[in-house]
């Protein structure tokens, strides 16, 4: 025996609650430091340490007009996935394979800052 009369509508379903997807975790304030760190320590820090530096001070300057810490977390996270992936490019590079066909980093990794 149920509650409901034989007339009323079958209730509808309520779909479970799926939280929208978390942000991007912030990275630390000292990030930038650490990462220009690393960044020198690298045999290829003649050329991405200049590159780190210009697209830092392009990231404070869009981040002084907008009001927001989003493009300077944006570099930090994009400079953070190249120096994570540099040693598969080298062994990549080292073991003779072919990388003719290239793909550019701002295809696989994303839109650059």
């Amino acid at each position: 025996m149920s509650a409901r009369p034989d007339d009323a509508p079958a209730p509808q379903s309520v779909p479970p609650f799926v939280p929208p997807p978390a942000p991007p975790s912030v990275p630390a304030p000292a990030a930038a430091a650490r990462l220009l760190a690393r960044i020198r320590t690298d045999r290829r820090a003649e050329r991405w340490v200049p590159a780190f530096e210009r697209d830092w001070a392009k990231a404070l300057e869009d981040a002084r007009y907008s009001y927001s810490l989003t493009p300077v977390h944006d570099v930090v996270r994009a400079w953070q996935a190249r120096l994570a992936v540099t040693p598969a490019v080298d062994a990549f590079l080292a073991a003779g394979m072919d990388d003719s066909d290239g793909v550019a980093s701002e295809d696989a990794l994303g839109i650059r800052p």
